[in-house]
């Protein structure tokens, strides 16, 4: 498992002193493709992810999943259709989380 953090700039109008820093923290699972849609759900229900990205055993992007608060009920039904059939097909793959971390600026 691997995690990295990236810094977003804070929102327009507040200055870097009086903003709550935004980052973006990356993880990468290693999953068999019979826990993909368990871990896929568990994920969703987390609440502060992101995106779901699935890559097969060679590093191809197979399928990206936003997860924002307007698009949630629309993409994640059709979505976790198609993390089934991926799962029905692959043995290995892989899953690069990115998780939506606040954190107040001294």
């Amino acid at each position: 498992m691997t995690t990295t953090e990236l810094p977003t700039a804070p929102p327009e109008g507040e200055s870097e002193r009086d903003a709550t820093a935004d980052s973006v923290a990356c993880e990468d699972l290693k999953i068999g493709g019979e826990e993909l849609v368990a871990k896929v759900r568990e994920l969703i229900h987390e609440g502060n992810v992101r995106r779901i990205i699935i890559k097969n055993a060679e590093g191809t992007t197979l399928i990206e999943i936003p997860l924002t608060l307007g698009v949630v009920g629309a993409v994640i039904v059709p979505s976790l259709a198609a993390v089934g059939a991926i799962a029905a097909v692959i043995t290995d793959c892989s899953i690069t989380v990115e998780r939506h971390i606040r954190q107040r600026a001294v």
